[in-house]
């Protein structure tokens, strides 16, 4: 089913003249479903952007990062991928309980430049409850089990709305570097935790 404009989109549009242009990226651009070019592109990701909301609509806007297809794709309308307790406020977390309208970005910075949008519906699940969903991948399986920093505390299961592309023209093509990555570590130093100078201690 391809979307449809809400009413507060077609106002802007209406607005700013691009009502046809509008028309055609829907037609040809978005789809309610991730094709499997789309699914070969979030295997290959390092990283997305997460978007949430409150009850009230306050917005949180966070980074996630893992090995490659570290979202994983269940089936073409489901994504999940791992929650941890970070510096455990747990913001995105909280929203989904209260509102489960998610919005996520992909963006390939070292290949094709070229960023994926989905949105949809989240859900918040345990580790016991992620495991016991059926045909999960093996990498899925090995995460529960894992104990300390690197275990998942929760998955959150996207359920697939909005998939679309964004372009390539304003994403910068980065050159990888090595880093040294101190997974599940809470030492300052390691995280960069007080970079912005809010609390005292030894800065970056």
């Amino acid at each position: 089913m391809k979307r449809q404009a809400s009413a507060a989109e077609q106002q802007t549009q209406k607005r700013f003249g691009t009502s046809a242009r509008a028309a055609s990226f829907y037609a040809k651009q978005m789809l309610d479903y991730l094709n499997p070019t789309m699914q070969q592109f979030i295997a290959r990701q390092e990283m997305a952007f997460i978007a949430t909301a409150d009850a009230k609509g306050s917005c949180d806007c966070s980074f996630r990062a893992g090995a490659p297809g570290f979202v994983q794709v269940l089936d073409k309308k489901t994504l999940a991928y791992p929650e941890y307790r970070g510096n455990g406020v747990l913001a995105s977390v909280g929203n989904i309980l209260e509102n489960p309208q998610i919005g996520m970005i992909f963006l390939d910075y070292f290949q094709s430049t070229v960023g994926l949008h989905v949105n949809g519906k989240a859900r918040v699940l345990s580790p016991d409850e992620i495991t016991s969903l059926p045909h999960l991948p093996a990498s899925m399986v090995e995460a529960a089990k894992l104990k300390g920093g690197r275990r998942p505390d929760a998955w959150i299961l996207v359920e697939v709305d909005e998939a679309y592309i964004h372009c390539s023209k304003h994403v910068p093509l980065l050159k990888r570097l090595d880093k040294q990555i101190a997974w599940g570590s809470d030492d300052d130093s390691s995280k960069g935790g007080n970079y912005f100078k809010t609390k005292p201690g030894p800065t970056l």
